[in-house]
């Protein structure tokens, strides 16, 4: 095909609801409305080649599947797309349905198109254990890509788009699962990068979709509110013309209606009955300039009574993703309450179109879209860095694309947005991953507070740290911004690779001795044999897999000695078997060695060991039952024995009887702080008579600390017996 691409000009077409099919006439005729002729024919160049490529393939609707490209093209144009990125539109689907292959698509319209192209591409080449796990890799490589060109994830929520408009054709299930991961996924990205128009056209298809019965409930009480409402909006309208006509000032005024989602999204997040939602009437007034907005701010609060505490200025403090406006809830005719918006035709654009806008109106203005997502970018590379699989990552990503926020000041004045109920950790972790991995404390309005203090929108927050601060695996039951998790995830498992390397390293030379041999004399040899038939990439990968349990000490070592093994004598290779290296436990091996909690071993009591897979070693008393018979778990079993002298504290179970008076748990906790140790837990098990059961979880050096801790507790003239648990 040789035809050259109409140039006939054409109106801007509606927004949202276009015909079903596209004419490549039509849309190269809305081209020439913007971009200039040779772009135009590069682009019909690219159709032509997207058509032969698809020939013969059909949509499950039963219709030519181009007509999909297209469409999907159609979308972008309608953003003023630049014809790179419509190209990339019309072929974003040859790479993975067709026979085309990357390196042709970049020879045939160059590498950057070709970029765009396999962004928006699944990994289809790729076999993946799950669904969820195929899906989320792939959108981690297409979340990677936009990292270096937004406009990939502009194709791909056009893209998705037009797959929403025409789901109908899909089975329930895949109806369902489709509209779950917009919700989830799409829609969020779409309101992250201010694009309000498509994030609400995907919020609504998808609420059709996947909630089909709710959203026609929600839509029939709508319908039964709308003549009163009709009425009630056009009073307002009329009022607020009426007040800029009589200040000379041009502008525009209309009603919003909300869409049902949001609706629904109101109710079920704010615990909300419908009439507490419907009843707010939304206006947005639109004028020329900044400070025009707040002389119209001042005449609306002066034609009806603001409700106190529900004004927000997002013109001097921007929304995250750019979006500016001023927001006031008044009290109306009757009482009913009034939202009013207020923004600037410029604020409009960007609120519609978000970074979109930036590639036909280039702003210099602080809420710059473009400059807030290259924010957002960066968290999103920093999160995949520290994320350990794709299913990971995209779980970081999911929590961090909620749109209610919150915004903080540092001591300097700079804003921070954080999403609604961020801690002090998250806020660390937003100004730089190092000032979070060593926060030790904070002041919020200059008084120290907890690291786990939750923040309020307009609060100033030092962060207090130190060199050596670590951090901590229970911030993690508060933290909830992605790039915190992912950071503190990261630390943790990398802590744990490293303390698993040094404990692999012990075991395998407690196990080598035996043979009177360490790993340096290890013949090289025999080691990188070794290494290649368990698939290993070094000697720090075997140690690690001997850490964390998934490999055993003994048998490497025998594999690694070989043949200097069968040369040893009979006896020698009985007292090797009957006798192991043990391993000397000294406290402070971190997270790859445990202690039980079913019997709680202390310095002092005999002990010995399991593996468990992936967590290293878990350290029992000798008599504990859960180590099971020796016959049966040898193969897991470890010989272990305490270090001379172990470090630190640990925690063990004891039964204290008591007589049941006022004061007696205080005398009790009193005695055992007195022998420096300190109680995590108390629980009162039973009371028979005058008798209270108490057991506590307590902290100890040794064996015979605790000793000392039960005689003073015995000296208790209200103790009347005392026993550690288990027995």
């Amino acid at each position: 095909m040789t035809a050259a691409p109409p140039t006939a000009r054409a109106p801007e077409p509606p927004r949202c609801a276009e015909p079903p099919r596209y004419l490549i006439s039509d849309l190269c005729a809305y081209l020439d409305t913007y971009l200039p002729p040779d772009q135009i024919r590069e682009f019909y160049r690219a159709y032509l080649f997207g058509a032969e490529a698809h020939d013969g393939q059909k949509r499950k609707s039963g219709e030519p599947y181009i007509y999909h490209p297209v469409a999907v093209a159609r979308i972008l144009a309608g953003m003023h797309m630049d014809y790179k990125c419509l190209m990339a539109a019309l072929l974003h689907d040859v790479i993975e349905d067709t026979d085309i292959a990357k390196a042709e698509v970049a020879a045939t319209f160059g590498d950057e198109v070709a970029e765009l192209v396999d962004g928006v591409s699944k990994l289809s080449q790729i076999d993946f254990g799950s669904r969820a796990e195929a899906q989320a890799a792939s959108l981690q490589k297409m979340l990677l890509a936009m990292t270096r060109d937004i406009r990939v994830i502009l194709i791909k929520l056009a893209d998705r788009l037009h797959n929403m408009r025409t789901l109908d054709a899909m089975r329930p299930e895949a109806c369902r699962r489709i509209s779950r991961e917009t919700l989830e996924i799409y829609a969020p990205i779409a309101n992250r990068l201010g694009i309000n128009r498509v994030r609400i056209e995907l919020e609504e298809l998808g609420f059709e979709h996947h909630w089909p019965w709710r959203r026609q409930v929600i839509h029939r009480a709508v319908q039964r509110t709308q003549g009163a409402r009709i009425e009630m909006i056009s009073a307002v309208e009329h009022a607020l013309r009426e007040t800029l006509a009589q200040e000379a000032i041009p502008g525009s005024v209309e009603g919003r209606r909300k869409h049902l989602y949001g609706i629904y999204r109101k109710m079920r997040d704010k615990q909300r009955a419908f009439e507490e939602v419907i009843d707010v009437f939304a206006f947005r007034v639109i004028v020329d300039r900044v400070d025009t907005c707040y002389r119209v701010l001042g005449m609306v609060h002066n034609l009806y009574k603001p409700v106190p505490g529900r004004f927000k200025d997002y013109i001097a403090i921007p929304k995250a993703n750019g979006y500016q406006s001023l927001h006031t809830v008044l009290v109306g005719p009757q009482g009913v309450q009034i939202e009013v918006q207020i923004r600037t035709e410029d604020m409009q654009r960007m609120a519609e179109s978000g970074i979109a806008a930036h590639w036909l109106y280039k702003s210099g203005e602080s809420a710059n879209p473009a400059a807030l997502a290259a924010d957002w970018l960066q968290n999103l590379l920093e999160m995949q860095r520290e994320a350990g699989n794709s299913v990971e990552f995209l779980e970081n990503v999911k929590v961090d694309l909620f749109p209610d926020e919150v915004y903080v000041f540092t001591p300097k004045g700079r804003i921070i947005a954080l999403k609604r109920g961020a801690t002090v950790v998250d806020f660390a972790f937003a100004i730089h991953s190092d000032i979070g991995n060593t926060c030790v404390a904070a002041r919020v309005d200059r008084r120290l507070v907890a690291l786990s203090t939750v923040l309020r929108s307009g609060q100033r927050v030092e962060i207090i740290t130190a060199p050596g601060a670590k951090p901590n695996a229970s911030w993690l039951n508060f933290v909830t911004t992605g790039k915190a998790r992912a950071s503190i995830r990261s630390y943790l498992k990398n802590l744990k690779q490293r303390e698993a390397l040094g404990l692999g390293k012990r075991l395998l030379n407690a196990e080598l001795s035996v043979f009177e041999l360490d790993l340096e004399q290890v013949a090289a040899p025999r080691l990188a044999a070794y290494l290649d038939e368990a698939k290993l990439a070094n000697l720090d990968a075997l140690l690690v897999d001997i850490g964390l349990g998934n490999r055993l000490a003994a048998l490497v070592a025998r594999r690694l000695v070989g043949a200097e093994l069968e040369e040893l004598s009979a006896e020698a290779r009985h007292e090797a078997k009957a006798h192991p290296g043990r391993l000397a436990i000294r406290g402070t091996e971190g997270m790859v060695v445990s202690f039980a909690r079913c019997c709680r071993p202390i310095p002092g009591d005999t002990i010995a060991a399991q593996f468990s897979p992936g967590r290293g070693i878990v350290v029992h008393r000798s008599e504990c039952r859960n180590l099971g018979s020796p016959e049966r778990k040898r193969d897991r079993r470890l010989a272990v024995e305490w270090a001379g002298a172990p470090e630190g504290e640990f925690s063990t179970e004891i039964r204290v009887e008591i007589g049941n008076r006022r004061g007696a748990l205080a005398v009790v906790a009193s005695a055992v702080a007195e022998q420096g140790s300190n109680i995590e837990t108390v629980v009162s098990c039973e009371k028979e008579g005058m008798t209270t059961a108490l057991e506590f979880v307590i902290l100890v050096r040794s064996r015979v600390h605790l000793a000392q801790i039960m005689r003073r507790l015995r000296r208790i003239p209200l103790v009347e017996r005392i026993i550690r648990l288990p027995r």
